[in-house]
C-alpha cells in the first residue's frame, strides 16, 4: 500500500531577494511556552526557489515544500498573495 504525502504549503514574507532565483522568506507563529503559558512569537527562515526572480521585499507569498534544490533550498514560490502594504 502506498502512502501519499501531504504537500505543506506556507505563507510568509519575503525579507530578502539579493539572491539570483532565491528569495527568503519569513515565518512567524505564536507558540504557547509550556511551563508559564505565555504566547511567544517564534520565527523561521526559508530560502525558497524564485525561478523568474518576481518576489519583491515585502511581499506576502506562499511556498509549497519539493526535493531539495541545494544545500539550503528545499522550498519553491507557489504565488506572490500581495504586498504587506496593501
Amino acid at each position: 500500500m502506498e502512502q501519499v504525502k501531504k504537500i505543506k504549503t506556507l505563507t510568509g514574507t519575503v525579507v530578502s531577494d539579493k539572491m539570483n532565483k532565491t528569495a527568503v522568506v519569513l515565518l512567524e507563529k505564536k507558540v504557547k511556552h509550556p511551563k508559564y503559558g505565555k504566547y511567544v512569537k517564534k520565527s523561521t527562515k526559508y530560502k525558497v526557489h524564485d525561478q523568474d526572480n518576481i518576489c519583491k521585499i515585502g511581499d506576502v507569498v506562499t511556498i509549497t515544500e519539493v526535493r531539495p534544490i541545494s544545500k539550503n533550498k528545499s522550498w519553491k514560490l507557489v504565488e506572490v498573495i500581495g504586498s504587506k502594504e496593501s
